[in-house]
């Protein structure tokens, strides 16, 4: 009988896919240095880091793995300097999809697709500084990248985009799962990686 307590094997999966998850993630992130470009992380980030997330999935049987990568998500992102709520929003998303996950016995490909969005909206935390904690957040941006830059987050992502953003995102991770479970098949089950 399998032990339902995490192990160094579970914590090294964790370790191995979240670090696959951050550079997707961070790649697709660069499109932020162009402010029109900001919103597109809602749709592109999903689908591309759903392939990585997918593949962790299979490794993941018992419940506290999907919480521990929330985790530290969100302690990086807080020494990144995108204040505390993105680490409330990535701690709070990992704990619920883990939830999820355990609902549909980690066997759901269901329950993967609406965990895996949940997920995906601890995302929404690291915009959030700009709404919440406007006028000491803009001024560090505005240090850092300057006036134009300001002007154009305002633009393209006035706060909004926080509500749509859980539209986009639900899309867009549904297509990452879908992503993800084809390329599961197609190429990580014949490397046998999966």
């Amino acid at each position: 009988m399998q032990s339902k307590n995490l192990n160094a094997k579970d914590l090294i999966h964790v370790g191995i896919y979240t670090a696959m998850y951050l550079v997707v993630f961070f790649a697709v992130g660069m499109l932020n240095a162009i402010p029109f470009l900001y919103p597109l992380e809602y749709l592109l980030s999903p689908i591309l880091t759903g392939i990585p997330f997918m593949l962790f999935l299979t490794k993941v049987e018992k419940f506290g793995m999907v919480s521990i990568m929330g985790v530290i998500l969100a302690v990086f992102w807080y020494l990144m300097g995108y204040t505390w709520i993105p680490a409330l929003t990535y701690i709070a998303a990992g704990l619920l999809a883990d939830l999820l996950f355990r609902l549909g016995k980690y066997k759901s490909f269901q329950f993967d697709i609406i965990g895996y969005w949940i997920f995906s909206c601890g995302m929404i935390g690291c915009a959030a500084p700009m709404w919440l904690l406007t006028a000491t957040y803009m001024e560090q941006v505005r240090d850092a990248m300057g006036d134009e830059y300001v002007a154009g987050l305002q633009k393209y992502m006035p706060s909004w985009m926080g509500i749509a953003g859980i539209g986009i995102i639900l899309v867009s991770s549904s297509l990452g799962a879908l992503l993800g479970r084809k390329m599961l098949k197609k190429h990580f089950e014949r490397a046998g990686i999966a």
